[in-house]
Formats: C-alpha cells, structure tokens, sequence
C-alpha cells in the first residue's frame, strides 16, 4: 500500500524588527512682541505622537510629531504664559526584507529636556525622544497532519492558532465646545491640556464594527482672581462614535478595537462679552482594529513504521494564538510634601506613568507591573509664586491572572483613571492615583511538527527474535508512544492489551507488548 500524506499549512507572525530610534529635539525660540519678557521658567513639555505610517518593500516609514510646550511667568506678573510649536520628523526603518501582511507598533517617548532663558525673549531648548519599533510579518508553514500506508504511526497533537486575521485603522475627528460656569474666571492662557481615552466599546452590526466612546479632557488655564494670576482647573469628555469597515469579517472572529489620539487641541473662545468664557476641543483619533478567527487542527508531532525503516523530519513550529486581554485595576499611595514644603494652594494633582515593564511572575499565574509614577502638581507657594514640581515614585505591582501564562509574552498599558490629595492633620501632604492596567498575554503554540517522512519499502525491520508478545516493565510517567515507537508496535495494541486508560503510565509495572506486522 502506497504512503498517503495529508498536510496543513499553519501561518504565523515572524519578527523582521525590533529596535529603538532616536531623534534630537531643538528649538531656538524668539518670543513675539506681544509676549512679555521672561522672568522665571516653570516647565517645559514635549510630547511625540505617531502621526502615520507605511510598509513598502523593505521599508518602514513613518510620521513622528513632537509637540512642545513652555511655560513662563514675565516680571511682576504671576499670570502663566505659555509657549507652544510643533516639530514633525520624517523616520525610516531597513527591515531587511520585504513584509507580507506587516503588523507595525510603535511606540513613542520623551527621554530628556534641557530648557533655558537666553535672555528675557529668547528660550533655547535641547533634547531627544526615541520611538520603540516593532514590525511582524507574516508566513506560511507546512506540516503533516495524517499518515496512512506502509504500517505507519503518527502521533498527533491538537494545534490551536489565529487562521485568520484582518485589521483596519480608521481616523476620525470629533470636536465640543464647553461654556465656563459663571463661577469660573475667564481664560487668560491655556496652560496645558491632557488627553485620555475612556472606555471603547465595541459591537458588530451586519458585518461592521461600532466603535462607541468618550475622550476624557483635562485643562488647565491661568487666570486672574482677586487681582492677581492664578490658575483654574476644568475636565469635560468628548463622546465619539464610528462604524469600521472590515471585508470578511463575521461572528466567528473576536474583535478588539484599540483606540489612540493623534491630537487634541484646547482653545479658548471668545463670548458676546469679548472675554475667553469657552473652551473648544478638537481631538484626532486612530481606531487600530484587530479581528481573528481561532482554529484547531491535529499535527503530527512523530512517526514511524511498524514494518519498514523510515526517516522524519521535525521542524519547530510557532503558531501565532489570539493574545488574551485582563483588565485590572490598583490603588497607588505617595507622600509629595510635608511641613513647610506643602503648597499654600494647590490647583490640581495628576500622575503620569513612565516606563513601564511587565513580566510573568514566578507562579505562572500573575503578571508583575514595574515602572514609574510621576506626580505632578500646579501649586502657589508662600511667596506667591505659581509652580509646577514633579515627584517620581517607583512602583511594583502584582497581579493575579488566575489563568497559567507560563512562556507567554505579556505586555501591559497603563493609564490613571483619578487622582485625588489629603493633607492630614500632621501637615502631610498624600496623593492617591487609581491606576489602570490593561493586560495583554500573547502566546503562541510552539512544538516540533513533522514536516516530512520517507519510507524505505525495499528492506524491513530486523526484529531480535520470533515472537508475538514480549514484557516489558513499565516506569510510573512513561509515555506508550515511546514504548511502541522502541518495539516498533502500535500504541493502540499495548493500550488494549493492557487496557490502559491514559496514553501514559501512572504506576508502571509488567506491560504486555503485542508485536504489530
């Protein structure tokens, strides 16, 4: 009887890149006439954001925004000015091959700011940002699923991957304006402005994606009370909503929608009086989107003929599985100031996390969080100057999964949800950061797979002598496949002799080995 292959092909994410790129910051800034002359520098920000990219060939090119801001207050006025520019860079990556089907993600920070007064009109800034970079192609792999002919033996395995994949970004743009509450000053200066996606959920309406959220806005802007500068926090949402188009998608795929700005941008508006009593928000998204359809599929994992001499060929398979999502949320405590040290007013709190890393604890059931919390305030002081400290706190967290992630790759995003301040009655200052962390635990299915055999029909198997059954004696855990691979017989003739339950031995022992020709 001739030897009958059947095959399946199992796609998987192959890594082409993964790297860090840096870019130099500068900026020589004359202030303009209408500006005041500088006094006292308070804070310098810059945040880059990944306007866009693209693949051709070998080439990852993208599009990298930093956003710049510069806070001052001018001589003998404690109102906050702020300075703001825009630089764009335009990046490329060699990915040493061509990619097919690429998943980009990159990642963009600030890693360091050196900002001064040249003289009372001029700032001179300096620094660096670095864009982490990660490219996966996809590829094809052939393995052998059955076998039958020439008293073949294959053992097979169940194999679990993402058969199919399809992703989509979609970019939209949503805008509010807010009225000030007639309790609130009129906006001098928008000081500084942070943006944070809230919930994105997610629903699929004849074959389209609903993508339903709100963009959380925290403003700061300075402000005259009782006659001199002051500042005033505000905090409004921005609700979005969008329908995605993916071809092929249906209830068979899960679905994760990731949401990312791109920009948001506070003014102020003038009102009938011809003072700032609004605030407008216009806010960029891009709606990353990642549908995947999970198969199984039995593999061969070794083989061998009963009768005939045979060679195999065994080649490590990688098969990408969809990444396992946990979100979970914990309480961060640090003490910013005490005594003398604490602000005589303060406007508002938040925290920012910074360099985040994420591994597997020694359990293999939880996820441990390390990284930084900044804290950072905008406060008046004693003398009456306004100022914005930071205070960095190290954190470690662990998180139970519940779930074994042993040899996964877990990656996690953190976000602050709140941030509240006490001063106790010993004059200490405390903050509290809720914090957010969505957890992502990538496994893939890796094994030695048969990926070819070859039967030596023209010679059979010498055997060590002329029998029907042999004894052998068993260890507790030993595998029947080892077993019948070495007397060259079938797992399923020493199961039924020995009415074995389980294709391993719990406690050992006399075995019967029938003898299959």
């Amino acid at each position: 009887m001739d030897l009958k292959i059947s095959r399946e092909t199992i796609p998987a994410a192959v890594s082409v890149y993964d790297g860090i790129q840096e870019q130099p910051v500068e900026l020589d800034y004359i202030l303009p006439d209408y500006y005041p002359d500088i006094f006292r520098l308070v804070r310098c920000e810059v945040k880059p954001v990944i306007t866009g990219w693209t693949v051709s060939g070998d080439k990852l090119s993208y599009e990298l925004r930093c956003d710049i801001s510069i806070l001052y207050c001018g001589e003998g006025d404690s109102v906050l000015r702020s300075v703001t520019q825009t630089q764009s860079f335009q990046k490329t990556v060699e990915l040493g091959s061509e990619c097919a089907s690429p998943e980009v993600r990159l990642t963009p920070k600030t890693d360091h700011i050196n900002f001064r007064a040249v003289n009372k009109r001029r700032l001179d800034l300096r620094g660096a940002v670095s864009v982490k970079a990660s490219v996966t192609c996809q590829s094809q792999q052939e393995v052998i699923s059955d076998v039958s002919g020439m008293n073949m033996q294959l053992r097979r395995v169940p194999m679990r991957f993402a058969a199919k994949k399809l992703t989509a970004d979609k970019q939209l743009r949503v805008s509010e304006e807010t009225e000030l509450s007639a309790a609130q000053p009129s906006v001098i200066n928008i000081i500084s402005s942070r943006c944070a996606v809230k919930d994105c959920e997610q629903k699929l309406i004849s074959g389209k994606l609903l993508a339903k959220g709100e963009l959380k806005v925290d403003v700061l802007y300075s402000c005259e009370k009782d006659g001199s500068g002051s500042v005033e926090p505000m905090s409004f949402t921005l609700p979005y909503s969008q329908i995605i188009d993916i071809d092929g998608i249906d209830e068979s795929f899960v679905c994760r929608i990731t949401p990312e700005i791109i920009t948001c941008e506070v003014t102020a508006a003038a009102g009938k009086t011809g003072e700032n009593r609004a605030l407008r928000c216009e806010a960029e998204l891009r709606l990353m989107c990642r549908a995947v359809k999970n198969t199984e599929v039995m593999i061969g994992t070794d083989a061998y003929s009963t009768v005939y001499p045979c060679s195999v060929e065994l080649t490590g398979i990688h098969a990408e599985q969809l990444p396992a999502e946990y979100s979970e949320g914990f309480r961060h405590t640090a003490k910013l100031a005490e005594g003398d040290s604490v602000p005589e007013t303060i406007y508002s709190v938040w925290c920012t996390p910074k360099n985040i890393n994420t591994r597997t604890g020694d359990d293999g059931k939880s996820v441990v969080i390390s990284g930084m919390l900044t804290y950072s305030m905008t406060v008046r002081d004693s003398a009456g100057m306004i100022s914005m400290p930071d205070k960095d706190e190290a954190f470690e967290e662990t998180i139970d999964i519940g779930d074994d992630i042993s040899g996964a790759s877990v990656s996690t995003e953190i976000s602050t949800k709140e941030v509240s301040y006490n001063i106790s009655s010993e004059g200490v200052l405390t903050a509290k950061a809720d914090i957010s962390a969505d957890i992502s635990v990538s496994g893939s299915a890796s094994l030695k797979a048969v990926t070819a055999v070859s039967v030596d029909d023209t010679t059979r198997k010498e055997r060590d002598g002329d029998y029907a059954i042999k004894l052998y004696f068993g260890v507790p855990g030993e595998d029947v496949w080892d077993i019948a691979k070495r007397y060259s017989t079938s797992v399923s003739a020493i199961m039924e002799e020995n009415e074995l339950e389980g294709d391993r031995l719990e406690d050992g022992g006399m075995l019967l080995i029938p003898i299959v020709t």
